[in-house]
């Protein structure tokens, strides 16, 4: 694909979104010509090193449009006198009626300083998620009849209304999402033959094999306790709870500490309940940290634990990341049968899956992990071939590449 791609992601950059970056970065080198516009600042207050590496400058549209009266104004007498003005505002005025919402009306405005700084070379916008990203992506595409696509995630698939995914679905050229459960059911909302499944991948120049030589842990001895692992925000859908109530329940003299990190909403009210359940001196609360970091944390951990659920919402995950991280780091993986989590782990060969919600049943997968370091390796390495084999960034990428007009680099 000749030309610019504008990008439309909702908050840049995010060190929860580590795939959205890498996989931008995979794009330019395959000659891609990138230009960012993100919905919001981020809030982070560190980067991932592949977000240095990425060429593509960022524009930032209004979060609020009341905070840039001019800027809107501006560009709302530019957009009136494009040509596809017209259908853009009819799509608009159908989507409200569907959705009155203040933040419906901010995603026309932010579609409009979108249409006015997209450079005189963009052929193309692409939005990540479905949801409000691909709604600003969609009406501005509609006023300077460019075509567009989007990424499909997890959030955005799980609780947006059926009215607004059949319509995006019927009005984009084409899409992507990243787990089988996901594209199934994507594809059930349309007749069209748009929607492609790709797993992200992961850029295993980054995630070089880890050399795990330490990992006899078996839980009996109290200074120096299996070391468990989990990477995730604190929000509902993670599950956070669940795996309190769970380690809550394990035998008083069964040697194990905890290691999470990662933010969000829910951080305080776990690390009170951990003290409820007189297991906050087994837990350490990182909080956010660079890749740096967390792969140092991978390389020290003996197990990986993530009890993703179902969010009273809707959301859910689709298939983590930092499951996929973990693994390739030779880690054992305790998770739960939900989404796109089998796609990557099959029970009893690369990891333990349990039901969604169950703490009894994740405490019991945890002793029989905790205790077992020569199961742990065997998993671990089965893990890190499942990996390397299926999941490379440098195989997944292709077929994203493919669908932007671009060839691989050894085929260009």
């Amino acid at each position: 694909m000749s030309g610019t791609v504008a990008f439309v992601l909702k908050g840049y950059p995010r060190l929860s979104e580590t795939f959205i970056a890498q996989e931008i970065q995979a794009l330019e080198k395959f000659g891609l010509g990138i230009r960012i516009y993100s919905l919001r600042h981020s809030s982070d207050q560190k980067r991932h090193p592949v977000h240095e590496q990425i060429i593509a400058p960022v524009t930032y549209l209004p979060e609020y449009l009341h905070d840039e009266p001019r800027r809107v104004a501006s560009a709302w007498a530019d957009a009136r006198k494009l040509s596809g003005y017209s259908k853009a505002r009819k799509i608009f005025l159908a989507d409200l009626a569907q959705d009155r919402t203040r933040n419906r009306v901010r995603r026309f405005g932010q579609a409009m300083v979108l249409a006015q700084a997209l450079l005189p070379t963009t052929t193309h916008i692409h939005a990540h998620f479905m949801h409000t990203p691909a709604s600003v992506a969609r009406y501005a595409a509609a006023m300077t009849n460019l075509t567009w696509s989007f990424s499909a995630h997890a959030k955005d698939i799980w609780t947006s209304p059926v009215w607004e995914k059949k319509a995006k679905l019927a009005a984009c050229d084409w899409a992507v999402t990243c787990t089988r459960a996901g594209h199934e059911h994507l594809k059930s909302l349309t007749t069209k033959d748009n929607i492609s499944l790709v797993y992200h991948g992961l850029d295993l120049d980054r995630f070089a094999p880890a050399r795990r030589t330490d990992g006899r842990r078996d839980g009996n001895a109290l200074a120096d306790p299996t070391r468990l692992l989990s990477v995730g925000r604190a929000v509902e859908k993670k599950g956070y709870d669940d795996l309190l109530n769970a380690l809550g329940t394990l035998p008083r003299d069964l040697a194990w500490n905890l290691v999470h990190i990662g933010g969000g909403p829910m951080l305080d009210e776990l690390k009170s309940k951990a003290r409820q359940l007189g297991i906050d001196g087994r837990i350490v609360w990182r909080g956010p940290q660079d890749q740096r970091a967390v792969m140092e944390a991978y390389r020290k951990a003996d197990l990986f634990v993530l009890a993703s659920r179902r969010a009273a919402d809707g959301d859910m995950d689709g298939l983590p990341n930092v499951l996929i991280e973990a693994q390739s780091q030779g880690l054992a993986v305790v998770a739960t049968r939900l989404s796109g989590v089998p796609e990557l782990i099959e029970h009893d060969r690369n990891g333990l899956l349990v039901e969604a919600g169950n703490p009894p049943a994740l405490a019991a997968a945890l002793r029989q992990m905790i205790t077992s370091p020569d199961r742990r390796q065997i998993m671990g390495e089965e893990g890190a071939v499942r990996v390397r084999s299926d999941f490379s960034l440098k195989t997944c990428i292709e077929p994203l590449a493919a669908q932007f007009g671009l060839r691989p680099i050894s085929a260009a």
